[in-house]
């Protein structure tokens, strides 16, 4: 009879070993299942100020951690038997391979280098199952966290801007392509009133800080002032969408999509066509406005490379900013002086005071590679930059050379906003995410996006809310939706 070689010997024992392996996982798997609903009883037996929904998800994360460990354990054990199987049959082929003798330095070679690429498959399966575990964990940690409170659909084109009202009652304001801008119950998600007085994309909405008036900038080259009443519907309970998430699987924004923006939310709302002032300066798009301290004046950016200033009541142009070499993308005005911000598509934003009424003095900050998208006022003596260079940057305005802080991002940043009261930024991104990160450059979560909730296209701005009860964040996109986000900010710190 024939004998049996060797390698053949050797193949037949390590697939009897990885059959008896899958077998004692099998068993290890089976026998964890009959022991994982003691401690569970024990553990849900016990008191606990976490919900029941909450105290659950961590129970299966544990549970799933424990499981992979012990799979990862026993792989290595494995893999450690097939080491040892190698150095064998090398130290046996030794005397002979090819018909040429080996020398000690060139096995101790061979078996070295098949040693490190097991090492290093190890390495890879350690590394790609305990990072799927870590991520699991982050992201019902955020969802947690950052939950999904209401959608407010109705726009037939993309929203570029987002602003809650400074005065009772607090209504949610969006701005859109569509040549609209809609006033919301951020309770109920209802269209209240809709100015339809611009003949091109209104590009911003902003409150004035003490009456019912609206400011919006638009691509007819105008900024309109508007006066709006509105009367609140009775808030229907919430649901919780945060139940609904089937994971973390993106999708496309398709034709499909359309018909969730078709506008039928706004079309039986008060419509407002006709403004109190109409500013008329600027010989290109007005892209942003905003009002100064006291709501008394006005300022508009433009694509025509300038800024202006308006008094309110007359309507008249006090002062035209010049300076910057390309056009303007945003403007912004501090909560409590007469400071105003102006970013560009020349790299730079630009700092004009006005506190004193005969010097009107400008400050240029040079820092960004690309276009700065927006810049904007935090407490005290800071600023803030985004950019699409991918950057965000915190600036002190006594020190205008170098930023006190950088966070670097992998996609490119639009309208920032800051939650001045606990100092925490938010980044709406082109890859349609949306961070969170503290003033130090310190990330704190990431708005959960799946297949069933969050934006599907590129969004554009974001805007706190600090003193509403339910949202207390806002984002819109070009998915033609805004939607309040209700962010836990203590736990969010605590997480920090």
């Amino acid at each position: 009879m024939p004998t049996e070689s060797g390698s053949c010997a050797t193949a037949r024992q390590a697939k009897q070993k990885r059959k008896s392996h899958s077998l004692s996982i099998r068993r290890t798997n089976s026998s964890e299942q009959e022991r994982t609903g003691l401690p569970r009883e024990m553990l849900e037996g016990q008191d606990s100020k976490l919900p029941s929904s909450v105290r659950n998800t961590l129970l299966e994360l544990f549970g799933q951690i424990e499981r992979e460990f012990e799979n990862l354990y026993i792989e290595n054990l494995e893999l450690r038997r097939e080491i040892d199987t190698l150095n064998e049959r090398l130290a046996a082929e030794g005397q002979t391979i090819d018909g040429t003798e080996l020398s000690k330095g060139q096995l101790k070679t061979k078996a070295s280098h098949s040693t490190s690429q097991l090492s290093q498959k190890l390495k890879t399966t350690y590394k790609a199952s305990t990072s799927k575990i870590v991520s699991s964990f982050k992201t019902t940690t955020s969802r947690a966290i950052c939950q999904l409170v209401k959608e407010y659909v109705g726009h037939r084109d993309g929203i570029w801007d987002v602003s809650v009202t400074r005065t009772q009652p607090v209504v949610l304001g969006t701005a859109s392509a569509d040549h609209t801008a809609l006033l919301w119950s951020i309770e109920t998600g209802k269209c209240l009133v809709k100015y339809a007085g611009h003949v091109g994309s209104v590009n911003s909405i902003k409150f004035h800080p003490s009456e019912q008036v609206a400011l919006t900038a638009s691509g007819d080259q105008t900024a309109h002032i508007w006066r709006y009443m509105v009367q609140l519907p009775t808030p229907q309970p919430a649901t919780d969408t945060s139940q609904q998430m089937s994971g973390e699987d993106e999708v496309e924004f398709s034709d499909k999509d359309d018909a969730d923006g078709d506008g039928e939310g706004s079309s039986d709302c008060p419509n407002i066509r006709v403004p109190l002032t109409s500013l008329k300066s600027h010989q290109g798009v007005v892209i942003a406005a905003d009002w100064l301290v006291g709501g008394k004046q006005a300022v508009t950016a433009s694509w025509d490379r300038t800024a202006n200033l308006y008094d309110v009541e007359t309507s008249e142009l006090v002062h035209s900013l010049t300076g910057h070499d390309q056009e303007l993308t945003h403007c912004c005005t501090h909560p409590t002086q007469r400071l105003v911000v102006t970013s560009s598509r020349d790299t730079t934003f630009r700092l004009w005071d006005f506190r004193d009424p005969s010097i009107h003095s400008v400050n240029v900050f040079q820092g960004h590679t690309d276009t700065v998208t927006s810049a904007v006022f935090t407490v005290g003596d800071n600023v803030v930059s985004g950019s699409d260079d991918r950057t965000v940057k915190v600036w002190d305005l006594k020190n205008m050379r170098s930023p006190i802080a950088t966070i670097r991002t992998d996609s490119a940043i639009n309208r920032i906003n800051v939650c001045v009261g606990q100092r925490i930024i938010a980044l709406p991104h082109d890859n349609r995410q949306v961070r969170l990160f503290d003033m130090s450059g310190v990330r704190l979560a990431r708005l959960p996006r799946s297949n069933r909730q969050g934006h599907r296209r590129m969004v554009c701005c974001s805007a706190w809310s600090e003193d509403h009860p339910v949202c207390n964040l806002f984002t819109c996109g070009f998915d033609r939706q805004a939607i309040g986000w209700n962010i836990n900010i203590p736990a969010l710190l605590q997480e920090k």
